[in-house]
């Protein structure tokens, strides 16, 4: 981080100066207390279930003499010599520093959202613009209002691009990160059911996605999913004229795309190599990816679009996708003695559980899943899970779930005349974990995904033990 002044922190955050000196460098921007240190800042976030004012003294400890805060009562006598600035709500205080910040680089962001993928998709576009420029982008989960200012506070002198991927759960949520980011190309992978019963239709999660083009204007792209039947309209509008202001590019099987799949050839279970014709090109071209699965040629595709508008040429598209690695628990491949672990934990959706049995079903061994519930799905629950099991049935050997909403997933499969003795269903994750030994067996190919709040890490960890097999 470029170190900001007390002065500027003011400036950008309209906020008032309890005590302190205008003058006094700040070149780390934390919210946890613990990170803190005699070069920082600590924001007193007030969250659901912590109150960050609280460790204002453990910052202090810690060398911290610089705090935004927006609660007077925390302060003591003993922040003698700290630069104190209070603003109305220091979550907006601490966007309100990224947004200046982020100003002071000329530089162009990449936005990534979507419903399925994100992360992936951002982490296959940052090996392609990496490959020819210096780039940042969040790391792990760091994509909601506090990850992406956090993000942003890591850019320095150096950087010529930004990867950003920005999450959420509602409306105006992806309007507020855009207009901290100002991404100069968007990325929408796909309009699923994540975050459906907060926002109530994939109508609804379509128009909320659609934010990211909230501040574009000539010189932006937008890159979108073709086959996507919400994403497809909107560069189907393009196409007639119907959109002012920005290109939009798209991607998939569909030929009227911008760039579209012509052939496939899987190379083992680690590599895929994808034929592609992309318009205003006579020839088609050909690359290849180091993991397998449709939807990661779909985000390979987006990537190389991104590539496409950034200048790049085709040989260093082609470096940088092969230079691709997944974030942990995202399609993780883990291989031990006994068997191979399809570690996909992070989080989940009916569309990406389905995207991860298309994945199993390369595997020519005993193919287990092992699923739990996709949350936030509401009244839409039921049904999700249902899709679920229905591609199930002709993809895997064995299905175990555990959870209200992914018990579906094997009474759907054995309404589609799965075999019954092959469904397991455990009221308990720790119920699951203790029958694994008798279930799975030696040279088994097991799927393991659940929305984040089922912890499924924990089984991933106890296969990596190894089953009493």
């Amino acid at each position: 981080m470029i170190s900001l002044t007390v002065e500027e922190i003011l400036k950008s955050t309209e906020g008032k100066l309890i005590c302190g000196d205008n003058n006094y460098e700040i070149k780390k921007i934390v919210i946890d207390s613990r990170e803190a240190d005699e070069s920082s800042m600590f924001v007193a976030i007030l969250g659901e279930s912590q109150n960050g004012h609280k460790y204002i003294k453990s910052a202090y400890d810690l060398g911290c003499r610089a705090f935004l805060i927006s609660d007077e009562s925390f302060l003591t006598e003993e922040l003698e010599g700290s630069s104190v600035i209070k603003v109305e709500n220091t979550e907006i205080g601490l966007g309100k520093i990224a947004k200046y910040y982020r100003g002071a680089f000329d530089i162009p962001v990449i936005g990534v959202t979507g419903s399925v993928g994100k992360t992936t998709t951002r982490d296959m576009i940052y090996s392609v613009v990496s490959n020819n420029f210096k780039t940042l982008k969040n790391e792990k989960n760091l994509n909601n209002q506090f990850g992406v200012p956090l993000t942003l506070f890591n850019l320095n002198r150096e950087h010529e691009c930004a990867v950003i991927e920005m999450g959420m759960c509602g409306f105006g949520e992806i309007e507020y990160l855009v207009d901290i980011v100002r991404p100069k190309i968007g990325v929408i992978s796909n309009i699923g059911m994540s975050h459906i019963e907060l926002l109530g239709s994939q109508e609804g999660i379509f128009k909320a996605k659609m934010e990211i083009t909230t501040y574009f204007d000539e010189g932006s792209t937008l890159i979108v999913n073709g086959d996507d039947k919400f994403l497809s309209q909107v560069y189907k509008d393009y196409l007639d004229g119907d959109k002012e202001g920005y290109t939009v590019y798209s991607f998939g099987k569909n030929k009227n795309n911008t760039i579209s799949l012509v052939k496939t050839e899987v190379l083992g279970e680690e590599s895929t190599v994808f034929t592609v014709k992309i318009e205003g090109i006579e020839d088609q071209i050909k690359f290849k990816i180091p993991t397998v699965g449709e939807h990661n040629i779909y985000n390979a595709m987006s990537a190389i679009l991104v590539g496409i508008a950034m200048g790049m040429n085709f040989d260093d598209i082609r470096s940088g996708l092969m230079n691709f690695t997944p974030t942990k628990d995202r399609q993780d491949i883990i291989k031990t003695d006994k068997y191979t672990i399809i570690n996909d934990v992070y989080n989940a959706s009916p569309d990406s559980m389905i995207a991860s049995l298309k994945v199993l079903k390369l595997y020519d061994t005993r193919r287990v899943a092992i699923f739990g519930d996709c949350l936030e799905m509401g009244e839409f629950a039921e049904e999700g899970h249902r899709k679920v099991g229905l591609q199930a049935t002709d993809k895997v050997d064995v299905i175990i779930t555990t959870g209200e909403a992914a018990k579906f997933i094997g009474i759907e499969a054995k309404e589609r005349g799965f075999d019954l003795s092959k469904v397991y269903h455990f009221d308990t994750k720790e119920e699951l974990i203790d029958s694994l030994d008798g279930i799975v067996k030696d040279g088994d190919t097991i799927l393991v995904k659940a929305s984040r709040g089922m912890k499924f890490e924990d089984i991933v960890s106890h296969l990596e033990g190894g089953c009493k097999c």
